[in-house]
């Protein structure tokens, strides 16, 4: 029986770490300038500390100037808009992430659209949302998950999807929306779905390229893909199971990734796959934003 190919996110986030941090080191020699980044994280919740962790060691490594400013569950969002506008007025910081999601009394969209255009790295704002949307590709900043996955999809297909059909599942700002641009721009037929969409598994199943990206553990099935297709499974949820009378927990994707691997071209695994792409796109995110402070166009 055939197996997918299995897309390793994390060997190709290690090798454009490697590239970004040559340039970081060059950019530094060259023109006095280290790629800075700001993480701004609100409260205590697990899986964000997790995900700063993550992000200031990838930066460090990558010769980056990190800054972490770790807030209080009940800051107050007067308190987070003055720290983002010292951001925004800092030379040494080129790109400023606030880690979602914020505590309740914090309105996400008012935090998000503090954050300078120049210093969007996250690529959240409404003008570069709206840049990616139009086509305005040259001085956008591309949401980081978005962007990983486009590379992933272009080491398999190439970077013209003309002729090819493209299924998204999820509607959300951070990836179903930017990524059906993305694969607009690439020339590829686009169909987003979502959870009022009828007869959800045939629709996926004339898809060439299959980004799940809904938050529901292996909901995607083999008999969901056509045969050969590429699926890039952005779903990270931690599901419990008992062993030997043991519970633990483990990471799955959206994807039913056993079963889809016995008819899908190739696939991302969940974790390796576009978690490690994300936190490398951020880096190239920011480098891009610190190149442009040196008169450069970072492209």
């Amino acid at each position: 029986m055939k197996v997918a190919r299995k897309i390793d996110g994390k060997a190709k986030a290690a090798k454009l770490t490697e590239s970004i941090t040559l340039e970081t080191a060059t950019l530094l020699e060259e023109h006095g300038i280290k790629p800075g980044l700001a993480v701004v994280i609100i409260g205590e919740n697990p899986a964000s500390q997790v995900y700063v962790r993550n992000k200031k060691r990838t930066a460090e490594s990558c010769g980056f100037h990190s800054v972490q400013h770790s807030l209080a569950d009940d800051v107050s969002e007067q308190d987070v808009l003055q720290l983002i506008d010292e951001l925004n007025n800092d030379p040494a910081i080129h790109g400023i992430l606030v880690q979602l999601p914020l505590p309740e009394h914090l309105d996400e969209l008012t935090v998000t659209q503090a954050i300078s255009t120049a210093k969007d790295v996250d690529g959240f704002h409404l003008v570069n949302i709206g840049k990616l949307t139009a086509g305005h590709m040259a001085d956008t900043f591309v949401p980081c998950t978005p962007a990983g996955c486009m590379l992933m999809i272009e080491d398999e297909i190439g970077p013209d999807l003309s002729g090819k059909n493209a299924v998204v599942i999820g509607r959300s700002n951070i990836v179903g929306k930017p990524i059906a641009a993305l694969l607009l721009q690439a020339n590829a037929t686009v169909t987003i779905t979502h959870s009022r969409t009828k007869d959800l598994p045939r629709v996926v199943s004339g898809a060439d390229i299959v980004v799940a990206a809904v938050g529901r553990p292996n909901m995607v099935k083999a008999d969901w893909v056509k045969a050969g297709a590429i699926v890039i499974d952005v779903g990270i949820n931690r599901v419990e199971q008992t062993i030997d009378g043991e519970t633990k927990s483990r990471l799955t994707g959206d994807v039913d990734y056993d079963d889809v691997s016995t008819v899908a071209g190739a696939i991302t695994p969940v974790p390796g796959g576009v978690g490690p792409m994300t936190i490398t796109m951020l880096m190239a995110n920011t480098l891009r934003s610190a190149q442009r402070a040196a008169g450069l166009d970072g492209e």
